[in-house]
């Protein structure tokens, strides 16, 4: 249903966008006192301004809904997160153990006759000198 209530929304915005984009600017009106063919519109002598304008009007009402509706799952999805997104003491915890669990590595057995890497430092004449 977010989906839907989404999509409605983008395609009421992109109306709302072409609506104020067929309008015409206070300043045309100007240009039709002077017989500059507003009888032969569409919608007549007057023009479209109140059509559009109240059009403008009905879409720009239908994106607040959408953006309410929209508002309104978004808090119930942040609220249902917050309950189960934050964990308690004990799984903290648990989390934890077994974290220091995985961390330590099982101690192997050490071969006869091998040590340990590090225990003991290279001689003089292993290490090469630069010429």
């Amino acid at each position: 249903m977010e989906t839907v209530i989404l999509i409605v929304h983008v395609l009421l915005a992109v109306a709302v966008i072409a609506l104020i984009l067929l309008q015409q600017g206070k300043g045309a009106e100007a240009g039709a006192s002077f017989g500059a063919g507003a009888s032969q519109t569409v919608f007549g002598s007057t023009g479209s301004g109140n059509f559009l304008s109240r059009m403008t009007a009905v879409v720009a009402a239908g994106i607040f809904a959408t953006s309410f509706v929209l508002a309104v799952y978004a808090k119930n999805k942040a609220e249902s997160i917050g309950d189960a997104g934050i964990p308690s003491a004990e799984v903290i915890e648990s989390k934890a153990a077994a974290d220091a669990a995985a961390a330590q590595e099982p101690q192997l057995p050490a071969l006869e006759g091998s040590k340990p890497a590090g225990a003991e430092a290279p001689a003089e004449s292993d290490i090469p000198q630069a010429n």
